[in-house]
Protein backbone atom coordinates (compact mmCIF):
# COMPACT_ATOMS: atom_id res chain seq x y z
CA UNK A 1 0.00 0.00 0.00
CA UNK A 2 1.44 3.78 -0.85
CA UNK A 3 0.45 7.20 0.38
CA UNK A 4 1.19 10.13 -1.61
CA UNK A 5 -0.33 13.21 1.29
CA UNK A 6 0.11 16.90 0.80
CA UNK A 7 0.46 18.70 4.19
CA UNK A 8 -2.26 21.61 5.57
CA UNK A 9 -0.67 25.15 5.36
CA UNK A 10 -2.07 28.26 5.86
CA UNK A 11 -2.94 30.08 2.60
CA UNK A 12 -2.64 33.79 2.44
CA UNK A 13 -2.62 36.33 -0.92
CA UNK A 14 1.49 35.91 -2.02
CA UNK A 15 1.54 37.87 -4.45
CA UNK A 16 4.85 37.33 -6.83
CA UNK A 17 6.43 39.81 -9.45
CA UNK A 18 4.37 40.61 -12.86
CA UNK A 19 5.13 38.36 -15.55
CA UNK A 20 5.18 39.66 -19.51
CA UNK A 21 3.50 37.65 -21.83
CA UNK A 22 2.94 38.51 -25.73
CA UNK A 23 0.46 41.38 -26.79
CA UNK A 24 -1.23 41.75 -29.96
CA UNK A 25 0.02 44.02 -32.45
CA UNK A 26 3.47 43.57 -30.38
CA UNK A 27 2.32 45.81 -27.59
CA UNK A 28 3.37 44.82 -23.91
CA UNK A 29 0.93 43.00 -21.82
CA UNK A 30 0.83 41.56 -18.40
CA UNK A 31 0.28 38.68 -16.59
CA UNK A 32 0.08 39.40 -12.73
CA UNK A 33 -0.09 35.46 -10.79
CA UNK A 34 -0.95 35.95 -7.48
CA UNK A 35 -1.93 32.55 -5.11
CA UNK A 36 -5.29 32.94 -3.80
CA UNK A 37 -7.29 31.42 -0.68
CA UNK A 38 -9.04 28.75 -3.19
CA UNK A 39 -8.24 25.23 -3.12
CA UNK A 40 -5.43 24.64 -5.92
CA UNK A 41 -6.45 27.69 -7.15
CA UNK A 42 -4.71 31.02 -8.76
CA UNK A 43 -6.11 34.45 -8.98
CA UNK A 44 -4.98 36.52 -12.58
CA UNK A 45 -4.76 39.54 -13.54
CA UNK A 46 -4.33 40.54 -17.27
CA UNK A 47 -3.40 44.16 -18.02
CA UNK A 48 -2.85 44.20 -22.04
CA UNK A 49 -3.14 47.29 -23.35
CA UNK A 50 -6.97 47.48 -24.38
CA UNK A 51 -7.24 44.21 -24.43
CA UNK A 52 -8.17 42.70 -20.92
CA UNK A 53 -6.89 39.74 -21.43
CA UNK A 54 -4.17 37.07 -20.67
CA UNK A 55 -3.30 34.75 -23.11
CA UNK A 56 -0.21 34.48 -23.90
CA UNK A 57 1.50 33.62 -27.38
CA UNK A 58 1.27 29.55 -26.26
CA UNK A 59 -2.18 29.36 -23.92
CA UNK A 60 -5.90 29.43 -24.34
CA UNK A 61 -7.89 26.57 -25.69
CA UNK A 62 -7.46 25.49 -29.42
CA UNK A 63 -10.57 24.87 -31.37
CA UNK A 64 -9.54 22.65 -33.58
CA UNK A 65 -8.58 20.09 -30.64
CA UNK A 66 -11.05 18.12 -28.58
CA UNK A 67 -11.13 16.22 -25.63
CA UNK A 68 -10.56 12.75 -26.37
CA UNK A 69 -13.38 10.07 -25.09
CA UNK A 70 -10.46 7.58 -24.01
CA UNK A 71 -9.94 10.70 -20.80
CA UNK A 72 -12.94 10.21 -19.46
CA UNK A 73 -13.32 8.56 -15.95
CA UNK A 74 -15.81 7.13 -13.81
CA UNK A 75 -16.27 8.61 -10.36
CA UNK A 76 -13.90 6.98 -7.74
CA UNK A 77 -15.27 4.26 -5.82
CA UNK A 78 -14.34 1.06 -3.98
CA UNK A 79 -13.75 -0.36 -0.19
CA UNK A 80 -10.50 0.70 -0.47
CA UNK A 81 -10.79 4.42 -1.44
CA UNK A 82 -13.49 4.71 0.85
CA UNK A 83 -10.96 3.60 3.42
CA UNK A 84 -8.01 5.55 2.48
CA UNK A 85 -10.34 9.01 2.18
CA UNK A 86 -11.77 8.07 5.79
CA UNK A 87 -7.88 7.68 7.04
CA UNK A 88 -6.85 10.68 5.72
CA UNK A 89 -9.76 13.23 6.55
CA UNK A 90 -9.63 11.39 10.07
CA UNK A 91 -5.54 12.50 10.28
CA UNK A 92 -6.77 15.99 8.89
CA UNK A 93 -4.33 15.33 6.01
CA UNK A 94 -4.56 16.03 2.00
CA UNK A 95 -3.08 14.21 -0.85
CA UNK A 96 -2.11 15.67 -3.72
CA UNK A 97 -4.15 13.23 -5.43
CA UNK A 98 -7.29 15.20 -4.06
CA UNK A 99 -6.25 18.42 -4.29
CA UNK A 100 -5.27 18.24 -8.22
CA UNK A 101 -8.23 15.90 -8.93
CA UNK A 102 -5.85 13.58 -10.96
CA UNK A 103 -7.84 11.06 -12.93
CA UNK A 104 -6.39 7.87 -11.50
CA UNK A 105 -7.34 8.98 -8.02
CA UNK A 106 -9.80 5.59 -8.08
CA UNK A 107 -7.54 2.86 -9.31
CA UNK A 108 -4.31 3.80 -7.61
CA UNK A 109 -6.06 4.35 -3.78
CA UNK A 110 -8.03 0.32 -4.72
CA UNK A 111 -4.97 -0.88 -5.35
CA UNK A 112 -5.41 -1.71 -9.32
CA UNK A 113 -5.26 -4.89 -10.35
CA UNK A 114 -1.74 -5.63 -7.94
CA UNK A 115 -3.51 -4.47 -4.29
CA UNK A 116 -1.16 -2.20 -3.70
CA UNK A 117 -2.78 0.82 -2.98
CA UNK A 118 -0.80 4.19 -3.87
CA UNK A 119 -1.35 7.99 -3.33
CA UNK A 120 1.29 10.99 -2.92
CA UNK A 121 2.63 13.20 -0.17
CA UNK A 122 3.68 16.88 -0.82
CA UNK A 123 6.51 18.31 1.67
CA UNK A 124 7.39 22.10 2.14
CA UNK A 125 3.77 23.29 1.76
CA UNK A 126 1.61 24.24 -0.87
CA UNK A 127 3.20 27.05 -3.23
CA UNK A 128 5.63 26.84 -5.59
CA UNK A 129 8.68 29.54 -6.18
CA UNK A 130 8.66 28.68 -10.05
CA UNK A 131 5.57 29.08 -12.26
CA UNK A 132 5.92 26.35 -15.32
CA UNK A 133 3.43 27.22 -18.06
CA UNK A 134 2.00 23.22 -17.49
CA UNK A 135 1.35 23.55 -13.84
CA UNK A 136 -1.65 24.98 -11.84
CA UNK A 137 0.16 24.73 -8.36
CA UNK A 138 -0.23 28.22 -6.63
CA UNK A 139 3.01 30.29 -7.30
CA UNK A 140 4.86 33.11 -4.96
CA UNK A 141 8.77 34.23 -4.95
CA UNK A 142 8.09 34.55 -0.64
CA UNK A 143 6.02 31.39 0.12
CA UNK A 144 5.66 30.69 4.09
CA UNK A 145 8.20 28.86 5.93
CA UNK A 146 8.47 25.18 6.04
CA UNK A 147 6.82 23.50 8.75
CA UNK A 148 9.61 22.20 11.03
CA UNK A 149 7.24 19.43 12.80
CA UNK A 150 6.06 18.64 9.29
CA UNK A 151 8.99 15.18 8.97
CA UNK A 152 7.77 14.00 11.99
CA UNK A 153 3.78 14.73 11.49
CA UNK A 154 4.33 12.95 8.31
CA UNK A 155 6.55 9.85 9.43
CA UNK A 156 4.30 9.12 11.92
CA UNK A 157 0.97 9.51 10.25
CA UNK A 158 2.52 6.94 7.39
CA UNK A 159 4.20 4.99 9.58
CA UNK A 160 0.67 4.78 11.16
CA UNK A 161 -1.02 2.79 8.67
CA UNK A 162 1.27 0.27 8.02
CA UNK A 163 1.85 1.03 4.48
CA UNK A 164 4.83 -0.42 2.76
CA UNK A 165 5.40 2.19 -0.24
CA UNK A 166 5.09 5.77 0.19
CA UNK A 167 5.73 8.64 -2.59
CA UNK A 168 7.33 12.13 -1.28
CA UNK A 169 7.23 15.05 -3.44
CA UNK A 170 7.08 19.01 -3.32
CA UNK A 171 6.82 22.19 -4.52
CA UNK A 172 10.22 24.06 -5.54
CA UNK A 173 11.97 26.01 -2.99
CA UNK A 174 14.47 28.20 -4.89
CA UNK A 175 13.80 30.65 -1.75
CA UNK A 176 15.65 27.96 0.78
CA UNK A 177 19.74 27.48 0.71
CA UNK A 178 19.83 24.23 0.04
CA UNK A 179 16.08 24.39 -1.71
CA UNK A 180 14.34 21.73 0.86
CA UNK A 181 16.56 19.25 0.61
CA UNK A 182 17.59 19.21 3.78
CA UNK A 183 13.83 19.33 4.74
CA UNK A 184 12.98 16.27 2.61
CA UNK A 185 15.82 13.93 3.99
CA UNK A 186 14.80 14.24 7.05
CA UNK A 187 11.27 13.53 6.42
CA UNK A 188 12.77 10.56 4.62
CA UNK A 189 15.30 9.77 7.55
CA UNK A 190 12.08 10.44 10.16
CA UNK A 191 10.24 7.94 8.38
CA UNK A 192 12.86 5.07 7.69
CA UNK A 193 13.75 5.37 11.94
CA UNK A 194 9.98 4.66 12.60
CA UNK A 195 9.57 2.19 10.04
CA UNK A 196 13.15 0.52 8.70
CA UNK A 197 11.60 -1.94 5.76
CA UNK A 198 8.98 1.24 4.42
CA UNK A 199 10.41 1.75 0.68
CA UNK A 200 10.58 5.14 -0.46
CA UNK A 201 10.25 7.44 -3.54
CA UNK A 202 10.93 10.70 -3.88
CA UNK A 203 9.84 13.02 -6.28
CA UNK A 204 12.32 16.31 -6.57
CA UNK A 205 13.13 19.42 -7.74
CA UNK A 206 16.25 20.30 -9.82
CA UNK A 207 17.31 22.16 -6.45
CA UNK A 208 18.76 24.61 -8.96
CA UNK A 209 21.27 22.13 -10.31
CA UNK A 210 22.80 22.15 -6.73
CA UNK A 211 24.61 18.34 -6.77
CA UNK A 212 24.88 18.63 -3.06
CA UNK A 213 21.79 19.15 -2.23
CA UNK A 214 20.77 15.96 -4.71
CA UNK A 215 23.49 13.82 -2.57
CA UNK A 216 21.52 14.93 0.73
CA UNK A 217 18.77 13.23 -0.14
CA UNK A 218 20.51 10.13 -1.76
CA UNK A 219 21.88 9.36 1.60
CA UNK A 220 18.95 10.18 3.14
CA UNK A 221 17.84 6.27 3.25
CA UNK A 222 15.14 6.86 -0.01
CA UNK A 223 15.09 3.77 -2.55
CA UNK A 224 13.96 5.44 -5.43
CA UNK A 225 14.93 8.97 -7.18
CA UNK A 226 12.59 10.90 -9.12
CA UNK A 227 12.88 13.73 -11.03
CA UNK A 228 10.60 14.79 -13.96
CA UNK A 229 12.39 16.08 -17.05
CA UNK A 230 9.19 16.49 -18.27
CA UNK A 231 9.34 17.44 -22.10
CA UNK A 232 11.54 17.53 -25.29
CA UNK A 233 14.54 19.64 -25.69
CA UNK A 234 13.34 21.86 -28.12
CA UNK A 235 9.85 22.71 -25.64
CA UNK A 236 11.62 23.09 -22.35
CA UNK A 237 11.79 26.99 -22.73
CA UNK A 238 7.76 27.01 -23.64
CA UNK A 239 6.73 24.43 -20.72
CA UNK A 240 8.66 25.07 -17.47
CA UNK A 241 10.02 27.70 -15.89
CA UNK A 242 13.32 29.29 -16.96
CA UNK A 243 15.02 28.03 -14.04
CA UNK A 244 14.56 24.95 -15.29
CA UNK A 245 16.46 23.25 -17.81
CA UNK A 246 16.68 19.92 -19.84
CA UNK A 247 20.56 19.47 -19.38
CA UNK A 248 20.24 20.71 -15.56
CA UNK A 249 17.46 18.11 -15.44
CA UNK A 250 19.86 15.51 -17.09
CA UNK A 251 22.74 16.29 -14.50
CA UNK A 252 20.73 15.51 -11.27
CA UNK A 253 19.47 12.04 -12.98
CA UNK A 254 23.06 11.43 -13.70
CA UNK A 255 24.46 11.95 -10.32
CA UNK A 256 21.33 10.17 -8.39
CA UNK A 257 22.69 7.31 -10.80
CA UNK A 258 26.31 7.88 -10.51
CA UNK A 259 26.38 8.68 -6.66
CA UNK A 260 24.91 6.22 -4.74
CA UNK A 261 25.19 2.55 -5.81
CA UNK A 262 21.83 0.23 -6.41
CA UNK A 263 20.14 3.86 -6.42
CA UNK A 264 16.41 3.87 -8.84
CA UNK A 265 16.25 7.03 -10.60
CA UNK A 266 12.62 7.49 -12.54
CA UNK A 267 11.70 10.34 -14.49
CA UNK A 268 8.76 11.25 -16.54
CA UNK A 269 7.63 12.98 -19.78
CA UNK A 270 4.30 14.86 -21.01
CA UNK A 271 2.91 14.18 -24.53
CA UNK A 272 0.62 16.80 -26.53
CA UNK A 273 2.62 19.39 -26.47
CA UNK A 274 3.63 19.54 -29.51
CA UNK A 275 6.38 17.18 -29.62
CA UNK A 276 7.47 15.00 -32.87
CA UNK A 277 8.28 11.35 -32.61
CA UNK A 278 12.22 12.37 -33.38
CA UNK A 279 12.31 14.33 -30.44
CA UNK A 280 10.71 11.84 -28.35
CA UNK A 281 13.16 9.56 -29.47
CA UNK A 282 16.04 11.78 -28.92
CA UNK A 283 14.47 12.52 -25.12
CA UNK A 284 14.61 8.95 -24.63
CA UNK A 285 17.64 8.10 -25.93
CA UNK A 286 19.15 10.75 -23.81
CA UNK A 287 17.73 9.21 -20.71
CA UNK A 288 18.57 5.88 -21.24
CA UNK A 289 22.60 7.07 -22.12
CA UNK A 290 22.92 8.07 -18.38
CA UNK A 291 20.97 4.84 -17.18
CA UNK A 292 16.92 5.66 -16.20
CA UNK A 293 15.58 2.82 -14.99
CA UNK A 294 11.65 4.20 -14.72
CA UNK A 295 10.03 6.10 -17.75
CA UNK A 296 6.54 7.16 -17.22
CA UNK A 297 4.50 8.91 -20.33
CA UNK A 298 1.22 10.45 -19.98
CA UNK A 299 -0.94 12.72 -21.93
CA UNK A 300 -0.53 16.54 -21.04
CA UNK A 301 -3.99 18.18 -19.85
CA UNK A 302 -4.85 21.49 -19.68
CA UNK A 303 -5.28 22.73 -16.31
CA UNK A 304 -7.13 26.50 -17.10
CA UNK A 305 -7.00 28.26 -20.34
CA UNK A 306 -4.23 30.70 -18.58
CA UNK A 307 -1.99 27.36 -19.52
CA UNK A 308 -0.24 26.04 -22.30
CA UNK A 309 -2.51 24.62 -24.86
CA UNK A 310 -2.78 21.18 -26.05
CA UNK A 311 -1.54 20.58 -29.40
CA UNK A 312 -2.86 17.02 -29.52
CA UNK A 313 -4.57 14.26 -27.65
CA UNK A 314 -2.07 11.07 -28.21
CA UNK A 315 -4.29 7.96 -29.40
CA UNK A 316 -3.39 5.27 -26.62
CA UNK A 317 -2.32 2.92 -29.59
CA UNK A 318 0.55 5.15 -29.84
CA UNK A 319 1.12 5.41 -25.89
CA UNK A 320 1.52 1.22 -26.56
CA UNK A 321 4.25 2.08 -29.25
CA UNK A 322 6.06 4.41 -26.95
CA UNK A 323 5.66 1.43 -23.74
CA UNK A 324 7.41 -1.19 -26.17
CA UNK A 325 10.09 1.49 -27.79
CA UNK A 326 10.85 2.43 -24.22
CA UNK A 327 11.22 -1.23 -23.19
CA UNK A 328 12.83 -2.26 -26.25
CA UNK A 329 15.66 0.10 -26.09
CA UNK A 330 16.38 -0.71 -22.72
CA UNK A 331 14.40 0.90 -19.45
CA UNK A 332 13.87 -1.33 -16.92
CA UNK A 333 10.26 -0.04 -16.89
CA UNK A 334 7.91 1.93 -18.69
CA UNK A 335 4.40 3.17 -17.69
CA UNK A 336 2.82 4.68 -20.93
CA UNK A 337 -0.78 5.95 -21.45
CA UNK A 338 -3.32 8.65 -21.53
CA UNK A 339 -3.80 9.02 -18.02
CA UNK A 340 -0.83 7.94 -16.58
CA UNK A 341 1.34 10.64 -13.92
CA UNK A 342 4.61 10.61 -12.71
CA UNK A 343 3.52 8.78 -9.49
CA UNK A 344 1.23 6.38 -11.56
CA UNK A 345 0.67 2.90 -10.00
CA UNK A 346 4.56 4.09 -8.02
CA UNK A 347 4.30 0.96 -5.75
CA UNK A 348 3.60 -1.78 -8.45
CA UNK A 349 4.81 -5.04 -7.21
CA UNK A 350 7.59 -4.39 -10.26
CA UNK A 351 8.98 -1.64 -9.19
CA UNK A 352 8.93 -3.28 -5.46
CA UNK A 353 10.68 -5.86 -6.64
CA UNK A 354 13.37 -4.19 -9.00
CA UNK A 355 13.78 -2.11 -5.20
CA UNK A 356 15.00 -5.60 -3.13
CA UNK A 357 16.95 -6.41 -6.39
CA UNK A 358 19.03 -3.86 -6.37
CA UNK A 359 19.51 -3.05 -2.63
CA UNK A 360 20.72 -6.94 -2.41
CA UNK A 361 23.04 -6.42 -5.39
CA UNK A 362 24.30 -3.47 -3.99
CA UNK A 363 25.35 -5.17 -0.83
CA UNK A 364 26.59 -8.58 -2.89
CA UNK A 365 23.87 -10.63 -1.56
CA UNK A 366 23.24 -13.41 -4.54
CA UNK A 367 19.63 -13.33 -5.83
Amino acid sequence: MMIQLQSQVSSSFWPISPIPIEAPKGRMSVLNVRSGGRRGGIRCEAMAAGTGTGMGPYTGRDPNVKKAEWLRQKAPQGHKYEEVKESLSRLNLKTVCEEAQCPNIGECWNGGGDGISTATIMLLGDTCTRGCRFCAVKTSRTPPPPDPMEPLHTATAVASWGVDYIVLTSVDRDDLPDGGSGHFARTVQTLKTLKPDIMVECLTSDFRGDLTAVHTLLYSGLDVFAHNIETVKRLQRIVRDPRAGYEQSLSVLRHAKQSKKGMITKTSIMLGLGETDDELKEAMADLKAIDVDILTLGQYLQPTPLHLTVKEYVAPEKFVFWKEYGESIGFRYVASGPLVRSSYRAGELFIKTMVREMAYSSIGVPQ
